[in-house]
């Protein structure tokens, strides 16, 4: 019996964007999509994913991600203000609470 996941590779190519947003909240959050919590092991499995996308499709690295040469890239603040003006982006901003 063969394995339907050789390598990588080929666990990465069944990786859509919308099941990488989805790893990427249970890193973030612990929890899965329908709120139940993801185990330690979850957790590890799904950073690895996130990471491993993020090296294979980020063409425009955030303030802290794996860019597409392998390498983390981080951004200072002043940095991603820059880029966000660039673009034309604006930062959310919060409304305290009355």
């Amino acid at each position: 019996m063969t394995n339907p996941i050789d390598d990588v590779d080929q666990l990465l190519d069944m990786v859509t964007p919308e099941i990488y947003q989805r790893l990427q909240g249970v890193v973030e959050t612990g929890r899965w999509p329908d709120g139940t919590s993801a185990n330690e092991q979850q957790r590890q499995y799904a950073l690895q994913m996130t990471l491993l996308y993020q090296n294979r499709h980020n063409e425009q690295a955030q303030h802290m991600t794996v860019n597409r040469q392998g390498a983390i890239e981080i951004k200072s603040k002043s940095e991603l203000k820059m880029q966000f003006r660039h673009t034309g982006a604006e930062i959310a901003k919060l409304k305290p609470k009355d």
